[in-house]
């Protein structure tokens, strides 16, 4: 890179993927604003910011490592050898055990280049059906009730934008000025414009403290929340009959659910007062136009797809989704959470966001990898049942851009499983504490040392570009899956020049949900690279480009008759309530300076100075019964087991409910204690719900 040049891209953090400029500054690489780029207009929040620090090779890997068998140690090895130790233990695993005892775990970070390349090299190479990636623990509930209800998911079905020119947010579960502080502005410009802001959290986050109403549910308990809301529309003759008769089915039996819970029974099951309730209920259906917006908050739940059509039913019930300025969204967290889903790394899915269930879609990609349909595998474990499988019917595992010893439910189990393996092998950035446990670790490339796409929040296609040189013992994870794919007899049909992949990426994804056919790097240059809204199909020779859908429905829905689809749905209980030996509950979820299972951001300074180490908010009640004070060590304890943490003494906290950040290893970790109860939909884990004691360390 010139000192003088800047060269645009996006942050590797969430699914904002802000815009951003790289240069070369007196002080290593620096960003840049790049105000041009819609979405952020320039902002950036503070990991944004600080991106740079992670391509220093004082805190990334610069090298691969492989486990001595006289030492047990990870030592310095060179390319070939490392390469050679992966395809000899996934060789040997599947030789003795079958295909199925290798497993496939990717990342939500990946580019789509990469999660394509994966997911082929799992189905192909290694005949797999065992692949799965760490997006299924953001937001596959969202997903699964989206393409429920509407037949298509994609996180928003609008762009951004929009959310600051309606009338009425209800925002759930999602605290945007910790997880997305850019985002923020659109809310502030909503009520600037004199809409009004609903904020469900049981916290009073930063983001609760902008709302025009905050409704504080015990968590777990947003199910009956959305139920008790549509309930008092449908009371209060707030329906839109002409739009639920034109445009949806299932009316009858969703309403005749939600009239079991009445106002004052779904104040009991939340704590949420009726007044509160109404007024919800009132300024919602008041707005001429009104979003849903969900997040982690209800979906990382047992019961989270069905928590997510509630709120669903409550959007068409008053005839929001596919209408302008109005619907029902998801706001998807990681980088590339989206785009990761929708080409082939997750565990049902085929490239274009097909079902590896349908005949033709097997054939149709089969067609595109020339293999034979019959010879691609079928489903396989979601991530938490693959995880757990580990050491047992899986005896080998290749990882990419993922950190479960952190990030995943009940993790001391499953850190257990992972050290069970014959056989491991991690690509990755850093040595993080899942890469630790390697046999063979491979040093990859970053967001600013590749090119290659994602796919942000909104279904926006964008082009990440290379701005820097890796240093010389790096290489990119295509170029990794091209020399394992080579040892293991496919010396053809894994590149590793991204466009190479990209192009056949459009080909597979050609005709399904998910169609960028109609997107090439090229395009994805033109102006100030603002990205091409999915679906985009390509067109006839001579004919004008398609120029993208940014907006969806606004027609007719993606199921087979063009309506939306209510799902009747009913409140249940957690997978674990509280009792007298776990009286209190545990929610878990981010804080403004680290990220995901920090394996990144707790090797940048300035943000460990902010956020140095994990904490349990506690409310002062509690704190009082346990005689502790702000900054007293105290155990949160579980059934799954015990971690020891400061108390943060806060009123911002119900007082039957304690949080913690996820972001940290060790005895402070999180995980350890969340509960690994699945959604019988979705496989999302209860990673926001579990019965917890906390006691004077």
């Amino acid at each position: 890179m010139h000192t003088s040049a800047v060269t645009p891209t996006h942050c590797p953090y969430c699914a904002l993927q802000c815009g951003m400029g790289l240069t070369r500054g007196p002080a290593g690489v620096e960003v840049v604003e790049r105000p041009a780029f819609p979405v952020n207009g320039g902002a950036l929040c503070g990991k944004g910011r600080t991106a740079p620090a992670v391509l220093s090779s004082r805190v990334r890997l610069t090298g691969p490592l492989v486990r001595s068998p006289g030492t047990g140690e990870l030592e310095p090895a060179g390319w070939d050898e490392a390469l050679d130790r992966v395809a000899d233990g996934l060789a040997r695993t599947r030789a003795a055990y079958g295909a199925d005892a290798c497993g496939v775990f990717g990342g939500g970070g990946l580019t789509n280049e990469k999660a394509y390349a994966l997911g082929k090299f799992a189905r192909v190479v290694l005949g797999t059906s065992q692949i799965d990636y760490n997006g299924r623990f953001c937001m596959s509930s969202a997903a699964a009730a989206g393409t429920r209800a509407f037949g298509l998911d994609r996180g928003l079905p609008f762009p951004l934008a929009d959310v600051a020119r309606t009338d009425c947010v209800l925002l759930v579960g999602s605290n945007l000025a910790e997880t997305m502080p850019p985002a923020l502005r659109y809310l502030t410009e909503l009520r600037d414009n004199g809409g009004t802001l609903v904020v469900v959290d049981p916290r009073r986050t930063r983001t609760a403290e902008q709302a025009d109403l905050h409704l504080a549910p015990r968590p777990g308990t947003d199910l009956a929340l959305a139920l008790g809301l549509l309930h008092l529309v449908v009371a209060e003759g707030r329906t839109d009959e002409a739009y639920i008769a034109e445009r949806t089915t299932g009316w009858e039996e969703a309403r005749a659910a939600a009239m079991a819970h009445w106002p004052e029974y779904v104040e009991r099951i939340t704590g949420v007062p009726v007044p509160l309730l109404r007024a919800a209920a009132r300024m919602f259906c008041a707005a001429e136009h009104a979003m849903v917006l969900t997040a982690r908050g209800p979906e990382q739940q047992a019961k989270g797809t069905d928590t997510v059509a509630a709120w669903i039913n409550l959007c068409l019930a008053t005839g929001r989704p596919g209408r302008p300025l109005s619907g029902y969204g998801c706001l998807t967290g990681q980088g590339n959470g989206q785009g990761g889903r929708e080409h082939g790394q997750k565990a049902d899915q085929l490239p274009g966001y097909r079902k590896l269930t349908d005949p033709a879609a097997r054939a149709h990609v089969a067609a595109v990898w020339g293999v034979d349909p019959e010879a691609l595998p079928g489903p396989g474990r979601s991530a938490y049942e693959l995880l757990d499988a580990l050491g047992g019917d899986v005896r080998s595992l290749l990882l990419m851009g993922s950190n479960p010893v952190v990030s995943a439910p009940h993790a001391a189990h499953v850190e257990q499983r992972i050290r069970s393996l014959d056989f491991l092998a991690v690509a990755d950035v850093v040595l993080s504490e899942t890469a630790l446990l390697a046999d063979v670790v491979l040093p990859v490339t970053q967001w600013a040392e590749e090119t290659g796409t994602v796919t942000n929040l909104e279904g926006r296609v964008l082009l990440r570009r290379r701005a820097v040189d890796p240093p010389d013992g790096v290489r990119g994870d295509l170029d990794v899956l091209r020399g394992l794919a080579a040892r293991l007899g496919h010396g053809k049909g894994f590149p590793a020049d991204p466009r190479e992949v990209f192009e056949e990426l459009r080909r597979a994804s050609s005709g399904g949900p998910a169609d960028y056919a109609g997107i090439s790097y090229e395009r994805l240059t033109e102006g100030d690279g603002e990205g091409v809204f999915w679906p985009c199909p390509a067109v006839p020779d001579g004919a004008p480009a398609h120029p993208g859908t940014r907006r969806l429905f606004l027609e007719r829905f993606a199921t087979d008759d063009g309506r939306a689809r209510f799902v009747p749905v009913a409140h249940r209980g957690a997978a674990e309530e509280p009792d007298a030996a776990y009286p209190v509950v545990l929610t878990t979820g981010r804080v403004l300076a680290q990220y995901q299972s920090g394996a990144q951001t707790r090797r940048v300074d300035e943000l460990n100075a902010a956020a140095p180490g994990p904490f349990v908010e506690v409310h002062p009640r509690l704190a009082a019964r346990l005689r502790v004070a702000d900054g007293d060590e105290v155990a949160v304890v579980s059934r799954r087991g015990r971690v020891v943490v400061p108390a943060r003494v806060t009123t911002a906290i119900r007082p039957d409910t304690v949080f913690m950040p996820f972001h940290w290893p060790g005895e402070g970790r999180a995980n350890t204690l969340t509960h690994p109860a699945l959604d019988p939909v979705s496989r999302m884990p209860e990673f926001k719900v579990c019965a917890v004691r906390v006691e004077r360390a």
